[in-house]
């Protein structure tokens, strides 16, 4: 609480400076206007001069913001939960490279880390969302200009507990699922032994449902079996110990077999396997690296990072550096997919 408090006070700080120069621009419009029609340049010349140490002084003079840079600083990003493990890797590393940069994140739902990023209590957030059209001119109309970069692929996973032999779905049952059509799993198998099929996700704010109702095009409420935890872990644990769950996760969670936590929900779940949209060949695809990168796999997504910063300060330097090789590096290593870099695939023939 204490927190959300202080990020609503710089957030109503910046919009008084956002305000106060607007107005000292138009008043000097004025005066220089004033100033021109009574043929008064001495004084015209003076003002000028003044303007930009008035300005300088408007946004702070030597306040810290002037002491940040793309490389030193100490600021606060907000992200989306789901992409928690590559944005922890992503900040150790080039904290670990750049001493004098500390950057904090916090991990929301997507619905609040919009939100934090529209009243400018961060200038930095990670989502798989763009700014509507509409936000984009609000912040336009504050005198602040968003940048958007794609940063990653991310898949969505469907995962099921152990004891369910089912792992091989057709993309149109997934959407059958999800639409409400199907809510049995004797539905998809006769012979199987789970009964209702009960759908887990991470939060009613998630990108992660948002991303199936705009897939399969839902409109109104989800069914009575859809049911919200509070994360993506949670996810898991529930699958895990529940026999008719079918749970919706990031792939970020799953994806890095270097990860002991990653490695530890691999193994507490059965990753299904999905067919290609409209594509009835027996061919299915789990959310792998390959698979997500060539895009066999049905539930691919964008992950972005989005900045409001006015000026060059450590939010845009880690922006650009986790958009360059090394940033992108870590991606590969994490199983997901770089947005800007090259992949090579390789084919291991047995």
């Amino acid at each position: 609480m204490i927190e959300e408090k202080n990020m609503t006070k710089e957030a109503e700080i910046q919009k008084f400076i956002n305000i106060a120069i607007r107005n000292f621009l138009s008043a000097t419009d004025n005066m220089i206007s004033y100033l021109r029609n009574f043929n008064c340049r001495p004084y015209l010349s003076g003002l000028l001069l003044a303007a930009p140490l008035l300005l300088y002084s408007c946004l702070g003079g030597g306040g810290s913001q002037f002491r940040e840079s793309p490389t030193s600083g100490n600021i606060r990003i907000v992200a989306d939960e789901s992409f928690q493990p590559i944005i922890d890797d992503e900040i150790y590393i080039f904290t670990n490279t750049y001493n004098n940069a500390k950057i904090e994140p916090v991990y929301l739902p997507e619905v609040d880390v919009i939100n934090y990023f529209m009243n400018d209590s961060v200038k930095v957030m990670v989502t798989s969302k763009k700014l509507t059209e509409s936000q984009i001119k609000y912040l336009r109309d504050t005198l602040v200009v968003a940048r958007t970069t794609t940063f990653a692929y991310d898949g969505l996973a469907l995962i099921t507990n152990k004891a369910n032999n089912d792992t091989l779905l057709r993309y149109e049952t997934v959407s059958d699922i999800f639409r409400g059509n199907i809510t049995s799993w004797k539905e998809v198998n006769p012979k199987s032994g789970s009964g209702r099929i009960n759908v887990i996700f991470d939060n009613t704010k998630s990108g992660n449902i948002r991303y199936f109702k705009e897939v399969f095009e839902i409109e109104g409420a989800l069914g009575d079996n859809f049911f919200a935890v509070n994360n993506n872990p949670e996810v898991v644990d529930y699958v895990s110990r529940n026999p008719d769950a079918l749970g919706v996760i990031s792939v970020n969670w799953i994806s890095d077999r270097y990860d002991s936590l990653s490695n530890s929900f691999t193994k507490k779940v059965n990753i299904v396997a999905v067919s290609k949209k409209y594509f009835n060949d027996g061919t299915y695809y789990r959310p792998y690296q390959a698979s997500i990168y060539e895009r066999s796999y049905p539930f691919v997504r964008e992950v972005y990072m989005i900045s409001r910063e006015t000026f060059s300060g450590l939010g845009s330097g880690f922006i650009q550096w986790a958009t360059a090789e090394q940033g992108q590096r870590i991606v590969l290593k994490s199983g997901l997919v770089p947005a800007t870099m090259p992949v090579r695939l390789v084919q291991i023939r047995k």
